[in-house]
């Protein structure tokens, strides 16, 4: 496959997770709440977090922004499900590897969030793709 179609395959999977966003809500009960957001250009997040007994069994997003940080957090929501808390700071240290253009573990199946390493190349929207990832960590650390 040519870098083109890659570029285009990987476009339209931010796409499909923008236009219809994986685990879009909030969940209710006892959950984790972490609302955070870039002063830069608006994208702002409402991440809930049902974590029982050191996994994550369930996670939900809500807030507005742009199609990178909108499909960032549905894509974040999907991987992050049934991962132990450290597995989903790893998952996030990978993640933000990958967005600084430096080596990462394949040691996880990072299914469609692959489709941001592109984000890499343009420095100003990299907070754009982190933020949901950061809420995440900040969320599941204040659980340690």
């Amino acid at each position: 496959m040519s870098f083109n179609n890659l570029d285009q395959l990987y476009r339209s999977v931010i796409m499909d997770h923008y236009k219809k966003p994986r685990n879009k809500g909030s969940l209710e009960g006892d959950s984790v709440t972490i609302d955070m957001n870039n002063p830069t250009c608006g994208d702002r997040i409402h991440l809930t977090l049902k974590i029982n007994d050191g996994i994550v069994e369930d996670a939900k997003f809500d807030g507005e922004g742009c199609s990178i940080s909108m499909s960032s957090a549905s894509m974040m929501t999907e991987v992050i499900k049934g991962k132990k808390l450290n597995e989903a700071l790893e998952l996030a240290d990978i993640f933000s590897k990958m967005m600084l253009g430096e080596d990462y573990s394949d040691k996880y199946d990072l299914g469609d969030v692959e489709a941001l390493q592109g984000v890499s190349k343009f420095p100003a929207r990299i907070k754009c793709a982190t933020l949901a990832w950061k809420a995440m960590e900040k969320g599941v650390s204040d659980q340690n």
